[in-house]
């Protein structure tokens, strides 16, 4: 893979419920994080080289949600912003890509209707377009689900990265629905397994809990990016100190 020379980049994850941030353990138990708009406005200041914001209220799947946090967080934040939940259609993706955000995040509808991807990545540009595949292993394989972990979807890992990779998604952002929120590590086989299977930049998600758990999926994968939400929601943690530390161990970071 070419990737592996390009700087890498430290993401954090900011899931959006109503109007407030929440951080979930394995897609459940909630547990509110904070105000979106000054959770942006620290990341911000911190140094983080991109800002994901997930819309995972399933009861207000429009992108409302979206265009609004992205109007109040686009006065206060100068990184890209990428965002997603329930985009199922050209149109949405288009408005917000209008309104300010960077690139938008995909995930349910690259199963039910991967035309419209394609569309959205030959209309919006590939780099525009970061597809999230969520991930669990269950009787010794991957399995994948869709809906914020409640459906899941009859198709192979595999299959399902050659199909992105033919729409034409920009970045493929990996999630470990077992990992997430446990702080207990990245899915390290999960994160190189799906490295050697595509072309485009790879986001590991889900497990971060300290500088060395990013080290090793950086040293142990060859992603191009982490996404990370626990490990900066809990504790003193922040882009900026990761990044210092990672760059200790050679990692290669952008400079600000």
């Amino acid at each position: 893979m070419g990737w592996s020379v390009l700087k890498k980049r430290i993401i954090p994850v900011q899931l959006l419920l109503g109007e407030r941030l929440t951080k979930t353990i394995q897609f459940n138990s909630h547990r509110d994080v904070g105000d979106p708009i000054k959770s942006s406005k620290i990341y911000n200041d911190q140094c983080a080289d991109e800002l994901i914001f997930l819309n995972i209220n399933r009861q207000k799947q429009g992108i409302q949600p979206l265009l609004e946090i992205l109007e109040a967080v686009s006065e206060e934040c100068f990184m890209p912003l990428a965002v997603g939940g329930g985009i199922s259609e050209f149109e949405m993706a288009r408005q917000l890509i209008q309104n300010g955000a960077d690139k938008v995040v995909v995930n349910s509808v690259s199963y039910s209707d991967i035309k419209t991807v394609s569309r959205i990545c030959e209309n919006l540009g590939s780099q525009a377009v970061i597809a999230a595949v969520d991930v669990r292993y269950e009787n010794g394989a991957w399995s994948l689900w869709s809906d914020c972990g409640r459906v899941k979807e009859l198709v192979t890992l595999n299959d399902h990265l050659n199909c992105l990779s033919g729409a034409g998604v920009g970045e493929i952002m990996i999630n470990s629905i077992d990992r997430d929120g446990t702080m207990s590590g990245y899915d390290i086989p999960l994160l190189a397994y799906v490295v050697s299977r595509v072309s485009v930049p790879v986001i590991g998600c889900g497990g971060a809990g300290t500088y060395e758990h990013m080290r090793d999926a950086f040293m142990n994968t060859g992603v191009d990016a982490l996404a990370c939400g626990s490990i900066f929601n809990f504790g003193d943690n922040n882009p900026l100190r990761a990044k210092a530390y990672l760059s200790n161990h050679g990692i290669p970071f952008k400079v600000v």
